[in-house]
């Protein structure tokens, strides 16, 4: 009895620091297949900022929301590293935000795993809150006109990256 409480204690306290990485409230918005993926300005971790969509006009974007903490996010930014390199020449753009972390905290973790795409920033969660997300990672896939083409809410491997990739650059 004690341990299964314990399992539910310790799921209670992960659902919550899911959901508290974007910020207190219900997100502004749900952004899904086929809708236009919302603007925004966001400072990066090298001092610029990036403001989408005009930055990334009639390219492919792929748009990951992640924290240092978030159990799949180094893995995956990984691979992601991997798809980019493959495809950054051929359009492909990607554009990792962090949700509700300082500057420190997030220079910190991309310099653990080497990543060299743009990292921005959104501390507030104002970003991420417009996007809808709830929980992190949460990834989505904009085609060139700015319509979202694909979403990944959870954990996904490089072969899904991959085919969400690819499909944006035909």
């Amino acid at each position: 009895m004690k341990a299964r409480f314990e399992h539910r204690w310790v799921a209670l306290l992960l659902l919550t620091g899911i959901l508290s990485a974007c910020g207190s409230g219900a997100p502004t918005a749900q952004v899904n297949l086929g809708h236009p993926a919302p603007a925004f300005d966001n400072p990066t971790l090298t001092g610029g900022t990036v403001a989408f969509p005009a930055a990334t006009a009639g390219k492919p974007v792929v748009i990951r929301f992640w924290a240092d903490w978030c159990k799949y996010c180094e893995a995956e930014m990984k691979a992601i590293e991997t798809i980019y390199q493959r495809h950054k020449d051929k359009g492909l753009t990607v554009l990792a935000v962090n949700a509700g972390q300082d500057k420190a905290t997030a220079a910190a973790f991309v310099n653990k795993i080497g990543v060299t795409y743009p990292i921005l920033l959104d501390e507030q969660t104002v970003t991420a809150k417009r996007y809808g997300v709830v929980g992190l990672p949460t990834t989505f896939f904009v085609d060139g006109a700015g319509v979202v083409r694909g979403k990944v809410i959870g954990e996904a491997d490089e072969a899904t990256f991959e085919r969400e990739a690819l499909a944006l650059l035909k």
